[in-house]
């Protein structure tokens, strides 16, 4: 707070003197400031070096966000050498060829996770929530895909932002899953390299071992879609 102060005080002070305090303050109002997230939501742009691509790294070409899937430095006997990629277009889904010459500069989208907690799906939207500002995020069917195979009430994601947009999200590598429905497993069974299709909490079926029974909590992993171990 700023201000000045004059004091007025005669040279000879008695019992009656008075002391005159004139104050004139600037009064600055106070705000109580929303904590911001450490992230912001919108991109800044890196440069990068082609010879930088590897797996995961996210690149924006054309405009818009792509997801390295697979890539490869290749130096042939003659001409420049490149790198060949497979990319996923983060807003379309589309999955491409792209090849890009080694050394060349392009973009690494600055694309966002933050962690919210699949809460509830309401018609055909899946709403996901902030547990700290309690903020609600909705996806289609569409945007979920194959994913709601695997995902259950409760659930932590990262959700993904590009841009101020939500573009995609991502499920635990592991969850946890009951078998609701598989043939009756096999007493004494635990070592026969065998297996059988069961059904999860969720609607996915997956292969599991002959042991494995109804009610029984499971670990799959959410890439490939396998059975890991009992939970």
């Amino acid at each position: 707070m700023a201000g000045t102060a004059t004091f007025n005080v005669s040279p000879r002070m008695s019992s009656s003197s008075t002391l005159r305090f004139n104050s004139k303050f600037n009064v600055v109002p106070m705000r109580v400031l929303r904590e911001m997230p450490s992230c912001s939501r919108f991109p800044k742009i890196f440069a990068l070096s082609s010879n930088d691509i590897k797996v995961g790294i996210n690149l924006e070409v054309d405009g818009a966000p792509w997801r390295v899937l697979e890539f490869l430095h290749v130096k042939p006997g003659k001409g420049a050498a490149f790198v060949r990629t497979k990319m996923k277009n983060y807003i379309t889904g589309n999955t491409v060829e792209k090849t890009f010459r080694a050394g060349s500069s392009i973009n690494e989208a600055n694309v966002m996770k933050e962690s919210k907690q699949f809460t509830y799906k309401d018609g055909s939207q899946f709403v996901f929530m902030d547990l700290a500002s309690f903020e609600e995020i909705r996806l289609n069917e569409s945007d979920v895909g194959d994913k709601t195979k695997w995902l259950k009430e409760g659930m932590d994601c990262n959700v993904l932002f590009w841009n101020g947009k939500v573009i995609d999200f991502e499920l635990p590598i592991t969850v946890k899953l009951t078998v609701v429905d598989v043939d009756p497993g096999l007493k004494g069974d635990t070592q026969s390299g065998g297996s059988k299709p069961a059904t999860l909490e969720t609607g996915a079926v997956v292969n599991v071992p002959l042991f494995v029974n109804v009610s029984e909590e499971i670990l799959v992993d959410t890439r490939t879609g396998q059975y890991m171990s009992r939970a």
